[in-house]
């Protein structure tokens, strides 16, 4: 073998023995980070053609509780504590695994909470939006909690709730902008004529101001999750105190009807979004959560008492718009999501499909609380703890997972 003219034979073997060490080091920690079952990064299971979006539930009879975390977990909110609330049937809502199509038949990969957070070290994730997206942001908590006990309570940078995990340095928090566009709440004035039309005042909606929870936090977040639309109806804001569209401080002539103004302010807050976030940011826009009231509105004895999931030839019937069902809401709201986000530089993350299945997995009357159902109607909206909301977030890890993998 010829040595290079600059290095000594000494120097040479000094030279590749740093080489070897450095490759061994290299192929070690690849290892370590691409999956050797299916608990390490889920980036292969996840890799195109395999689509996490569509697909079947399946019962793991080997495995009926694939739970991470349970009723302990400080970061539970008490409504979706179902385990603490003894709501019925809890280990089935638990046995069913996600099987997407096109994956080679093998169930979704649980996120590997050590390998995520290792991963994340000294990174923060935000969510950004209405309870559904907290419902996600606490599922995401009480997951990685459970390979760092010392994760405690965080409320900085206008947060509404958040987590911080020591051991490795992440935040995750969660900032409530149901709007996501500022709103504020304005009496009217008994002397003027609307107080005769029955209305008591109006929530001014700015649709080019960002909602203070959340328009200084764009540069904070190595991750961001938006969502909204579950506000957007006539049960939140009726007709005696409606919503009024403003821009540039002037109302919008002619008034808008609250779904148009759904799109004009999810159009003016994504390009606030691609405007004030930056580029190397991950930014995600999370799809409809689907409610399953059955048998009226949450309001009109709409109920949820099932304990098993719904079947694929059951989903239109209970989920199509042109059905004008109670829980139409949720497709009608991912079609202007899709088409707001349309040539931008935020992804979908479509969850919708794979929870309209779940029927079986609300709080419905176990709500902790004996006088919430006569209060408030079923929950047939939000979903339990441990439940649901632990596939999303085997899904949205695989993606965080991804994206730090292209650096």
């Amino acid at each position: 073998m010829a040595h290079h003219p600059l290095l000594k034979p000494s120097s040479l073997r000094k030279w590749l023995s740093v080489l070897t060490l450095g490759l061994i080091l290299f192929y070690t920690v690849s290892f370590l980070l691409l999956p050797s079952g299916k608990t390490r990064t889920l980036i292969p299971a996840l890799s195109p053609p395999c689509d996490p979006t569509t697909g079947r539930w399946s019962r793991d009879l080997r495995n009926p509780n694939r739970s991470l975390y349970d009723s302990t977990c400080p970061f539970q909110r008490n409504a979706w504590n179902c385990l603490r609330n003894g709501r019925d049937h809890m280990e089935e809502i638990n046995s069913w695994v996600w099987v997407p199509d096109r994956c080679g038949g093998d169930p979704l990969p649980r996120i590997d909470p050590g390998v995520f957070l290792e991963a994340m070290r000294g990174r923060r994730i935000g969510f950004v939006g209405d309870s559904l997206n907290e419902n996600f942001f606490v599922a995401l908590l009480c997951t990685l909690r459970s390979v760092d006990g010392g994760a405690r309570k965080w409320k900085r940078k206008g947060a509404w709730r958040g987590g911080y995990f020591p051991k490795f340095d992440v935040i995750v928090g969660y900032h409530r902008a149901v709007l996501l566009a500022k709103y504020t709440w304005q009496p009217v004035d008994h002397s003027t004529h609307l107080a005769e039309d029955g209305i008591k005042g109006i929530y001014k909606v700015d649709v080019d101001i960002a909602a203070d929870d959340w328009a200084n936090i764009t540069k904070f977040y190595d991750v961001l999750v938006f969502n909204t639309g579950h506000w957007w109806g006539p049960d939140k804001f009726p007709k005696e105190t409606p919503l009024v569209f403003y821009s540039e401080g002037r109302p919008i002539k002619p008034p808008l009807g609250i779904f148009d103004g759904l799109k004009v302010v999810l159009r003016s807050m994504v390009s606030y979004v691609e405007r004030e976030v930056p580029k190397s940011t991950l930014k995600l826009w999370r799809t409809q959560s689907p409610r399953h009231f059955y048998g009226g509105e949450w309001d009109h004895n709409g109920s949820c008492l099932f304990d098993e999931p719904l079947k694929q030839n059951e989903l239109d019937s209970w989920f199509d718009p042109r059905n004008r069902g109670v829980n139409k809401e949720a497709r009608e709201v991912n079609s202007v999501i899709q088409e707001a986000l349309l040539g931008k530089d935020i992804e979908l993350l479509n969850l919708t499909h794979l929870s309209e299945f779940r029927a079986d997995a609300h709080p419905a009357i176990w709500l902790g609380k004996k006088d919430a159902v006569a209060k408030w109607g079923q929950d047939c909206m939000h979903w339990c703890l441990p439940g649901l909301p632990d596939t999303w977030v085997d899904i949205l890890a695989a993606r965080i997972m991804h994206y730090l993998e292209a650096g």
